[in-house]
């Protein structure tokens, strides 16, 4: 058997299927689009559930596909074993209704035995026990024997996912050898040891499971497959696990390197390289497809799988940034199958780096917390860290559990996982419940999927306000109507429509549907995921009925506003590119009629400067009057002329490239300008940070800007009216105000010290003599804090010996300070709880140390009663 490459195996199955037939498609991208009930894509065939499910129709009916993948439910185990890894890619061939288990099953085998030329004496096949047909083509058309055909029951061999398509599987085995397995008389296929690997599943989708647990026979059964190829080129390779496989290995070994460690010398440091080598290789991945670290969602599943690993550097010795060097190694290895990885090659080093170091200041940080919470349970003679700390930890300070359960361990203490897993668990189902609540399951049915899928809207927008059209649909309170009446809301589908719907940041058309007998305000557009246009309005006179004709206009000059902030969104992100590095991407938008929103992908505030800059470059191309284009191209023409495609957009074969001249070009959909200058200007009015490596700009062009700069002028008028001066000389006058301001304020302060030293005398003579310690208590309502503070230690130094008690009511604030001497602190005088006690008369509270305390109040009518009070509080202390 010939020892192949992991890269060449992709290769030889694309090609191979290929040649079936099959459309051979990129990766889909692993965060899931239109999918809430995926976090990260898990498998070959979720990326094509709508194919499958019949929303959307396949770019053809065989299709194969080498997806990349992300699992991490079994997240603690890596490392520890050679067996569990987060990242791993699913080859696939798929059929939506085209062929089935006659076609499926032989071309497995071929692939096998005459491509790969694996022993066919090594070779083992399992099938579902009632599956009859799959035996029939496994033994008599394929010519596996008998006795090699396993029958297995529906826990290992039917798959179903709830409700919906399921069906029969059939697992192909290979035989890794006696020396492999568990010496048990019975070790055959299924059992737990090393011996038997299951590599390929075939699904044979062929029945649909309704609410009742029945299955009806599908009219168009699919074919879905997977075959993991890691493992297949763990057989290829002759290795006993994937940290073995050649492009694994060479990360891993790039990492002994790194750490300056051997790998099979020491398992504790295995487990450390191992989890290091894993983790690099999904979140390269991941950032490349977009993830960005966070604390929530598939976001904090990155930043988790990235400090876990930074962590296991530090146990190997590694006390600085490294994972960002390391996944130049994974990029390497995989940039042929994923360009992608080549493209964005700076952007993934500064996300996985910039990470890194944030990690490096919250792991103090968070050690602190930790040592107190160990404290705390110590304190409550508990042995346990609850899950409700854990959870803390890692929310805050994002702590991965196994490092708050080592840290726990060293102190004699373990950590309530089930407790910390339920905390997760919780906030988890909260995210997604939020989530479904606005998105809705991506396999539950709704109205829509029960209309005719060949029905679709014609868009004319890109060209056309206006046009002639036919209702096909009218839903009316969630179902589908004949007709609508005045008054009535409803949701239209026409035959064709110039309204854009919203999609890609950019906001729906409004407008008017209207006939002689009709008018239906139109408020918003949407559109479902197979063509069909959604136009959102209020029958506002008439009757309108299925099959009706109709003229459907837009609100061309909202529609205007919108192109001029769509396209300079593009020339924003140009100017982004140029003026920040290359490392900027979209990361979101929204384009509306009066304002653009533009996310972007970076990690420090703009200076003002470079804020400034951009403004200037899109102005300066605004002004150019550059022509804008639009072309619809193969989507790998559009690549090769340079075009800029959506960070995990999920395109077809064919895309729409908006082009600006030599400046720009991008994938776009949306509706934009004839030329630049149509946008009039931009004005940039704010720019922040909305999530850990992504800024906001917002902007304004068009009337919107210029709205902007009259009520700025107006303001500036104003406030030169108010200052008594010219606009020109506006600052020179404020500056001179705060000037005087300063001045008066600093002679208000003299003031102030010379009358309080004034009374000073007054003050120490109406000192009382209580058990033999003097006290003096005073108001001075003039003081703030800082200055009772000041008086409070001019009057104890004048005293000589005793107790100082000072309130203020300074601009209705309550405020109190407590002062003692040494020796009248030796005699049991305590100004902490002395002032606790004061504090609480006039409803406030305070502390502090024996020899100075001060506190705040609420109730200002209470300030004399509660200095009174003092008195009674030091004869108690003094007993």
């Amino acid at each position: 058997m010939q020892k192949l490459g992991l890269n060449e195996l992709r290769e030889r199955y694309l090609k191979f299927f290929e040649g079936k037939g099959h459309l051979r498609l990129p990766s889909f991208s692993l965060i899931p689009q239109n999918d809430p009930s995926l976090l990260l894509i898990n498998s070959g065939m979720a990326p094509l559930k709508p194919y499958f499910t019949g929303k959307e129709e396949p770019p053809r009916r065989r299709v194969t596909t080498c997806q990349k993948c992300i699992r991490t439910p079994d997240i603690e185990n890596v490392g520890k074993t050679a067996r569990h890894g987060t990242f791993f890619e699913m080859l696939g061939n798929f059929s939506f209704g085209d062929y089935f288990k006659k076609e499926a099953i032989p071309w497995a085998w071929e692939f096998v035995t005459q491509e790969l030329k694996m022993p066919v004496d090594r070779l083992w096949v399992s099938i579902y026990e009632e599956d009859d047909e799959a035996f029939e083509i496994w033994n008599k058309d394929v010519g596996v024997p008998a006795e090699r055909i396993v029958r297995m029951g529906k826990k290992d061999n039917f798959w179903e996912h709830g409700t919906g398509p399921c069906g029969p599987c059939s697992e192909i085995y290979f035989d890794r050898g006696v020396e492999k397995g568990c010496g048990k008389p019975d070790c055959k296929v299924g059992c737990d040891c090393d011996r038997f690997i299951e590599f390929w599943n075939l699904v044979f989708t062929q029945f649909n499971k309704d609410e009742d647990g029945n299955y009806t026979r599908l009219p168009n059964p699919n074919i879905d497959t997977g075959m993991g190829l890691e493992r297949l080129a763990c057989i290829m390779q002759d290795v006993d696990n994937l940290f073995e496989v050649d492009t694994v290995r060479n990360v891993l070994d790039y990492v002994c390197k790194t750490a300056g460690v051997k790998y099979h010398e020491s398992e504790k440091k295995d487990i450390s390289i191992r989890v290091i080598t894993d983790h690099i290789r999904s979140t390269t991945m991941m950032v490349s497809d977009g993830v960005i670290p966070s604390n929530e969602g598939r976001g904090y599943v990155l930043r988790r799988l990235l400090r876990r690993a930074a962590r296991h550097g530090k146990l190997l010795g590694i006390n600085k940034p490294f994972l960002y060097d390391i996944a130049m190694v994974v990029i390497n290895e995989s940039k042929e199958a994923y360009p992608e990885l080549e493209e964005k090659r700076k952007y993934i080093q500064d996300v996985i780096k910039n990470e890194e170091e944030k990690f490096e200041l919250t792991i103090d940080q968070g050690l602190i917390i930790l040592s107190k919470y160990i404290e705390e349970t110590k304190a409550k003679n508990s042995k346990t860290i609850t899950g409700e700390m854990a959870f803390e930890l890692h929310g805050t300070y994002g702590f991965p559990i196994d490092l708050t359960r080592e840290i726990a361990e060293e102190s004699g203490l373990s950590v309530d996982e089930e407790g910390f897993r339920e905390e997760m668990e919780k906030h988890r189902k909260i995210a997604k419940e939020d989530y479904l609540k606005k998105q809705g399951s991506a396999w539950s049915d709704d109205i829509y999927s029960t209309l005719d899928k060949n029905i679709k809207t014609e868009f004319l927008g890109y060209s056309e306000n206006a046009a002639e059209a036919k209702v096909m649909y009218i839903i009316k309170n969630d179902q589908v109507a004949e007709s609508a009446t005045e008054g009535d809301e409803v949701i239209l589908i026409l035959d064709r429509t110039p309204f854009y719907a919203e999609s890609g940041g950019q906001v729906g058309d409004k407008g008017v549907i209207e006939s002689e007998e009709v008018k239906i305000k139109v408020e918003d557009c949407k559109k479902t995921e197979d063509g069909k246009y959604l136009h959102y309005g209020v029958v506002e006179k008439g009757n309108v009925k299925v099959g009706a004709s109709v003229k459907a206009a837009i609100d061309a000059k909202r529609r205007m506003a919108i192109a001029r902030n769509h396209t300079t969104t593009h020339l924003l992100q140009k100017a982004l590119k140029n003026v920040l590095g290359d490392h900027v991407h979209q990361a979101g938008s929204l384009v509306e009629p009066d304002r653009l929103r533009f996310d972007f992908a970076h990690f420090t505030a703009m200076t003002p400067e470079e804020i400034a800059k951009v403004e200037k470059e899109v102005n300066d191309k605004i002004l150019e009057s550059i022509m804008v284009e639009t072309m619809e191209l193969p989507i790998d023409e559009a690549k090769r002329l340079g075009a800029t495609a959506l960070f995990g957009e999920k395109y077809g074969s064919i895309v729409r490239v908006v082009k600006i001249g030599d400046y720009s070009m991008e994938f776009c959909g949306g509706t934009h300008l004839k030329a630049t200058s149509q946008a009039g200007f931009i004005k940039i009015v704010s720019e922040s940070g909305v999530a850990a490596g992504v800024r906001r700009i917002e902007a304004l062009t068009g009337e919107a800007a210029l709205a902007y700069l009259h009520d700025r002028e107006k303001l500036i008028s104003d406030i030169s009216t108010a200052l008594k001066t010219s606009p020109q000389d506006s600052v020179k006058r404020i500056e001179s105000i705060m000037t005087e301001l300063k001045n008066a304020q600093k002679e208000i302060e003299q003031l102030r010290s010379k009358l309080v030293s004034s009374s000073l005398d007054e003050v120490l003579s109406k000192a009382i003599d209580v058990n033999g310690v003097k006290v003096v208590k005073a108001r001075f309502d003039q003081l703030d804090m800082e200055a009772l503070r000041n008086t409070g230690d001019t009057i104890r130094n004048k005293l000589g010996s005793g107790l100082v008690v000072l309130g203020s009511g300074y601009e209705g604030k309550v405020s109190f300070v407590v002062m003692a001497t040494k020796d009248v602190v030796s005699k049991g005088i305590h100004s902490g709880n002395i002032i606790r006690e004061v504090a609480k008369i006039a409803g406030g509270g305070g502390g502090g140390r024996p020899d100075m305390a001060q506190a705040g109040g609420k109730d200002i009518s209470k300030l004399d009663e509660a200095l009174d009070y003092s008195v009674k509080v030091v004869e108690a202390q003094l007993k």
